[in-house]
């Protein structure tokens, strides 16, 4: 049938997986590092996508497709809600319980400042000033068993999750940056889609602060390895 139905532009696309993380069928996925449309039959054509995608890659077209498929969407809602009632990818999830229940060896703590959540640090904080930033998404320091040794000693540390909270950071980064003689920041990532939100989110801070700040990115696999 001839329907309306989204389009990517792989060209366009730069992998953040935003798209991923607001398409409620689950038609869209990330492969090797660009966004795919998996199955065009779990495409309702309502671009709920659309929208989330930063760099405009994700647009309608009429042509020949399957018809959205409705029960297929569902049940496969119900099948992963039932295996993975976090809603976390599930090499993710089950690697974070691992760590979680292994015997912990207790080190001191690291942490400098606090709030520490993105959306809660005062922009003009003085512990900003002059310091070298960490910027982590919540996962890390579960997956990365010497976290606080190896990224937060001697950083200023502020942590979120785009996901979770469903939130812009860029503003409140962009304050931060300006406000505040940054010498470095460090942002520390998962390798799922949605940590490329907070990526994009610093990326896009640092260039409206405009100012020369360096930035090292650090991703980490769900096993606590860390991949350049």
């Amino acid at each position: 049938m001839i329907r309306r139905i989204i389009t990517i532009d792989e060209k366009k696309c730069n992998g953040c997986g935003l798209c991923a993380d607001a398409c409620h069928e689950g038609a869209i996925g990330i492969v090797d590092g660009k966004a795919k449309l998996l199955r065009e039959d779990y495409c309702d054509g309502l671009g709920d996508c659309l929208p989330a995608c930063p760099m405009n890659a994700i647009s309608f077209e009429e042509r020949e497709a399957p018809a959205y498929n409705e029960a297929a969407v569902l049940a496969a809602k119900k099948e992963k809600e039932e295996k993975l009632p976090c809603g976390c990818p599930g090499s993710a999830c089950q690697s974070i319980r691992q760590k979680e229940t292994a015997s912990a060896v207790s080190v001191p703590g690291r942490l400098q400042n606090f709030p520490i959540q993105i959306k809660l640090a005062p922009p003009n904080a003085p512990y900003f000033e002059n310091a070298d930033l960490l910027i982590a998404a919540d996962c890390t320091a579960y997956s990365y068993g010497n976290f606080h040794n190896d990224f937060m000693k001697n950083r200023i540390t502020l942590i979120g999750c785009p996901k979770l909270d469903s939130v812009d950071y860029s503003e409140k980064l962009t304050q931060i940056l300006s406000m505040n003689n940054i010498r470095s920041v460090t942002l520390t990532r998962m390798t799922v889609p949605c940590c490329g939100g907070l990526a994009f989110a610093v990326k896009n801070a640092i260039e409206r602060s405009k100012k020369d700040i360096l930035f090292n990115i650090v991703t980490i696999s769900p096993d606590g390895k860390i991949i350049r």
